[in-house]
């Protein structure tokens, strides 16, 4: 794995740094280590802002998001909201640039990997539900917490999680309020793999590159193709006949040719992503 580029870039004030590590991969990480990377307005402004960039021809085929320090992200930045005002600036938090962020993550066009190098917890997991893959340092605990504070989770938050470990699953995190271990959360399917916690960096830097190594029509199309799957509780005609132009669109791609070439000469394919 060769490294794409060493320089970094400063967003949100320095909560968030973008950089691009290896071949085709960015890198997004939550810099506030001192509040646990807890998320506030200039974070996830931060993230929804910069995933749409990301998508600029190919030359970010992988982005990982992950946090700095040993936390992934401890969730809302609420401790600092007045009394007061709690209820209007916590909903607002939560209303636009929480979303904002989400729906950044989860629509962006390229495989996006949540490296979970500490504890993810609350919005911070919910944050990470959003990416394609997700791997985890075996230290990390992963929990939602709303049963001890007091909030009804929004519907659109609590589907996410019955999406991807189901309703039984889902009522254990949120009814108990209890943090599991990496080894657990695996278990379940809230991570895909654990590592070491000080394995965590090169082996998700190792998977991001042989991620983005991949044909670009390949995952964009594939990625497209699930989320739509996904997003139908039965296949009209008109929505089948969309996938199947889908499918189909690859078989007159470059890359396709250019794939099936370099495996026959055993070789590394070059890209166009057309």
């Amino acid at each position: 794995m060769s490294s794409s580029s060493s320089s970094s870039e400063d967003l949100a004030g320095g909560k968030v740094r973008l950089d691009h590590p290896a071949d085709a991969v960015a890198r997004l990480t939550i810099t506030r280590p001192e509040a646990r990377n807890a998320l506030d307005h200039d974070v996830l402004g931060a993230i929804a802002e910069a995933m749409p960039k990301l998508d600029d021809g190919i030359e970010a085929r992988c982005v990982i998001l992950t946090g700095e320090g040993k936390a992934f992200s401890a969730g809302y930045d609420i401790a600092g909201i007045p009394e007061d005002s709690f209820e209007t600036d916590a909903e607002a938090l939560v209303a636009h640039p929480f979303t904002a962020a989400l729906e950044a993550i989860a629509g962006h066009p390229w495989p996006v990997l949540a490296a979970l190098n500490g504890h993810a917890l609350g919005g911070g997991l919910e944050l990470a539900l959003c990416a394609d893959i997700r791997v985890c340092a075996r230290g990390a605990k992963l929990g939602m917490p709303p049963a001890k504070l007091g909030l009804i989770y929004g519907h659109t938050g609590l589907q996410r999680f019955i999406d991807t470990i189901g309703i039984p699953r889902t009522k254990e995190l949120f009814l108990t309020g209890r943090n599991v271990g990496a080894e657990r959360a695996e278990q379940i399917g809230l991570v895909h793999e654990v590592f070491d916690d000080e394995a965590l960096e090169p082996a998700s830097l190792e998977l991001a590159a042989e991620i983005a190594a991949n044909a670009p029509i390949s995952m964009r199309g594939n990625k497209r193709a699930i989320a739509a799957l996904n997003s139908y509780d039965r296949l009209t005609q008109e929505d089948e006949r969309e996938l199947i132009e889908l499918r189909e669109s690859s078989f007159a791609s470059e890359d396709m040719r250019e794939g099936i070439k370099a495996f026959g000469e055993k070789r590394k394919p070059e890209w166009r992503g057309r």
